[in-house]
């Protein structure tokens, strides 16, 4: 009976040591995850962004003069050029057999001149004999000056026709980079149909739409600055070369271009890039504020990307967010958290203790 009692006395100790100690575990498991502040970029939150492009400030789209079939195509989209370099050759046989014609009767034209001067000159040696009479000697000088005015009238035409032999070969306006070739060998080429599209990659521009309540915040010298994401050689915000605004606003969007100079020489950079604006002060009226948070505190499962967020229980909430560009040790958040909202720096204890 004693053993029985000593028993049952030890059974209940340890239940209720195991008691004891799942509650403990539970009570640890509940303990709230350590939290940090969703924080917004003090520098961030006095610029307004603006959504711009990179543009050449000289592009040129090169078209044909002239009508006829693509003989010879010399480059390709992509390549760069001189200035003055052949870049395509149209079909030119009949305007050189044109301008062959001009040049011939140009010659023909100076031989009758000739003939008709030499006959001038032998009438007026007969006019001072008084063999002939004056009607006549002025029918001879009439003869010579129209056979001049025929030569010099074939020789515009002859001169026509050998600067329209020059349009059947296009050559670079200025050295570039060709960035479009909508044509093929044989094709035929028409006037004013694009051959090829240039540009100079040592000027090129930032030009965004500006709205017109960002306008009055610029000033004379307005502090812009500019981004380009994805970009090596262009890492951070970065000072424009020259700042423009145009002085035209667009009557349908009621907005403004504001152009900014790009150093020369900057290699990857290429028209119709994304870029992006900050405008400091005034300007900034309506600016949204950049998030960021720990880099260490965002989930990444397949293909969501989350952190957990506690409510106001103290529940560790999974939130899908879209993360931004990472500056050090922080990432910037886009969309799925507000500031100042509680977000788990530890996500994996945060998910035992939910």
């Amino acid at each position: 009976m004693k053993n029985l009692t000593f028993r049952t006395r030890l059974l209940a100790a340890a239940a209720l040591s195991c008691a004891l100690g799942t509650s403990a575990a539970d009570a640890a498991e509940r303990t709230p995850p350590a939290t940090v502040a969703v924080k917004t970029s003090g520098h961030a939150a006095a610029l307004a962004s603006f959504d711009g492009v990179v543009e050449a400030v000289r592009q040129t789209v090169v078209s044909a003069q002239v009508a006829g079939a693509i003989v010879a195509l010399n480059v390709k989209a992509g390549d760069p050029v001189k200035a003055g370099q052949v870049l395509l050759r149209i079909d030119a046989r009949a305007a050189s057999d044109g301008a062959t014609a001009s040049a011939a009767q140009v010659e023909a034209a100076r031989a009758s001149m000739n003939v008709a001067a030499k006959d001038f000159e032998r009438q007026t040696q007969l006019f001072q004999k008084q063999y002939i009479s004056q009607s006549a000697l002025d029918r001879a000088q009439a003869q010579l000056q129209a056979t001049q005015a025929q030569v010099r009238a074939l020789q515009a035409q002859s001169g026509v026709a050998s600067t329209q032999s020059g349009f059947f070969v296009v050559t670079a306006p200025y050295a570039g980079i060709v960035s479009e070739v909508p044509v093929a060998l044989g094709d035929m080429a028409m006037p004013g149909r694009p051959l090829f599209t240039l540009y100079d990659p040592a000027a090129l521009r930032v030009t965004a739409s500006l709205p017109q309540s960002a306008l009055a915040g610029l000033g004379a010298n307005p502090e812009v600055r500019y981004e380009i994401p994805g970009m090596a050689a262009v890492s951070g915000l970065s000072q424009p070369t020259s700042v423009q605004l145009l002085p035209t606003v667009d009557a349908a969007t009621h907005t403004a271009q504001l152009r900014l100079g790009l150093p020369a020489g900057m290699k990857g950079l290429a028209p119709g890039m994304f870029a992006r604006l900050w405008l400091p002060g005034a300007a900034a009226t309506g600016a949204v504020p950049k998030l960021f948070i720990p880099a260490s505190a965002v989930l990444h499962r397949a293909e969501m990307t989350g952190v957990y967020m506690l409510d106001s229980q103290g529940h560790a909430l999974l939130r899908q967010v879209r993360l931004g560009q990472p500056q050090g040790s922080e990432v910037e958040i886009l969309s799925g958290v507000q500031a100042g909202e509680q977000v788990a720096v530890d996500p994996q204890a945060a998910a035992k203790a939910r």
